[in-house]
């Protein structure tokens, strides 16, 4: 691919003083250029496609290759945990072959069975977030984030993979240098071998004790039958700890963030909870909390939106921008709970590599609201909503921080 040439930068930042937006530029994009060449953090260019229709055609277009390998992957400023063995980066026939032997645990049917465990486990979080808010005393906030956004999905995903709770400082500190736009590759690089050599560890461990556990399954049936490598194991578990708590975590602290600060929608919320799954769908095309994917390599010519994108260059698809698309969701840049809708969002991907885990990620979200609005019926911003940290410095967005009081 040409390098030589300079184009627009790829769209990154939320507008100033509007941190629950996409780049403004998405808007202009969509009228006047919805598929357009774009300069990439490197200096290399892909085409960015920011249109609803035109993003679902391509991801579910087997000429679009996931693999990073394949010659124009738009790789620039893209998290790479675990590549070398992932499923997101595998194409048909592998990608159908490797999904099913984990498809089990992610069942709607697998998740239901655990919806009561993550209903105790939120209310222990909830309990424990009590009993700090009262010990710090009247003027005391708690950091929703650090009590009930980040640990419950990481408590839910070490339970489902095998993976030790105790190691979460682990797990989560090399995510957070892994997803961060502002650390050197020399830096997420070091991160995602200290990733590696614990996870070989913990395969190892589980050949000698296995347990009723994911990891355990993929070492013994499918690394012991010869269906998978140990670098394929390394890499399916990579994925699933670091996308199955970072990703449902920024949601909780968003979704719990936005819920505050529309109160009309929340006294509705609060009145009928079973409103609550047609809130989260909301949540999830409002907040598209990946800003940079997901990416594709064209294999053969194919043209997308009227242009045409030739084998060997890559593609962008501004999920954030398709799910604002107001050719598909009128007034999208407005929340509405009871948007008739907002199911169709894409924020968990379209086509064959659309999200695993995505069940459990809306029973996560749904319970952990329902919970917070019922125990918390006070529940506000210990600061100013302007001094909210949110995450404009890492590649999956969110809140730093979300310190709360009631």
């Amino acid at each position: 691919m040409d390098t030589s040439q300079t184009y627009e930068p790829l769209p990154a930042e939320p507008p100033p003083g509007c941190p629950f937006s996409p780049p403004h530029a998405y808007t202009r994009l969509r009228v006047e250029h919805p598929v357009t060449r774009v300069t990439m953090p490197d200096g290399s260019w892909a085409w960015l496609l920011t249109r609803y229709a035109d993003i679902r055609s391509a991801l579910a277009d087997p000429r679009f290759s996931s693999d990073v390998n394949a010659p124009g992957y738009p790789r620039s400023g893209m998290v790479t945990a675990g590549e070398g063995g992932s499923l997101i980066r595998t194409d048909p026939p592998e990608h159908g072959r490797r999904r099913r032997m984990l498809t089990r645990p992610f069942t709607l049917k697998s998740v239901s069975a655990l919806r009561p465990r993550i209903q105790r486990i939120t209310d222990r979080l909830c309990d424990e977030m009590a009993d700090r808010r009262q010990q710090d005393g009247p003027d005391g906030s708690v950091d929703l984030v650090r009590s009930l956004a980040l640990p419950l999905p990481s408590l839910v995903i070490s339970l489902l993979l095998g993976v030790p709770y105790e190691d979460r400082a682990l797990f989560q500190s090399i995510t957070a240098t892994v997803l961060s736009r502002v650390n050197t590759e020399a830096e997420r690089t070091a991160a995602r071998e200290e990733l590696r050599a614990y996870l070989a560890r913990l395969v190892a461990g589980k050949e000698e004790n296995p347990g009723d556990d994911i990891l355990s399954e993929l070492v013994h049936d499918r690394m012991g039958g010869g269906e998978l490598t140990r670098e394929e194991v390394r890499g399916t578990a990579t994925l699933l700890l670091i996308a199955g708590h970072e990703t449902t975590a920024n949601m909780i602290g968003l979704g719990a963030l936005t819920l505050i600060r529309h109160p009309r929608a929340t006294a509705e919320l609060r009145a009928d909870p079973t409103l609550m799954p047609g809130a989260v769908e909301e949540l999830l095309r409002f907040h598209s909390i990946t800003r940079s994917g997901p990416r594709r390599a064209a294999t053969a010519d194919v043209e997308v939106g009227g242009r045409l994108i030739k084998a060997g260059e890559g593609i962008v698809c501004a999920v954030a921008s398709a799910n604002r698309d107001p050719g598909q969701f009128p007034d999208g840049d407005t929340f509405d709970i009871r948007r008739r809708n907002a199911q169709h969002h894409i924020a968990f991907g379209y086509g064959v590599h659309q999200c695993l885990g995505q069940s459990l990620a809306r029973a996560e979200l749904e319970i952990a609201l329902n919970t917070l609005l019922a125990r918390f019926p006070e529940l506000r911003l210990a600061v100013d909503f302007a001094d909210v940290p949110f995450r404009s410095d890492m590649l999956v967005y969110g809140c730093h921080a979300l310190p709360v009081t009631w």
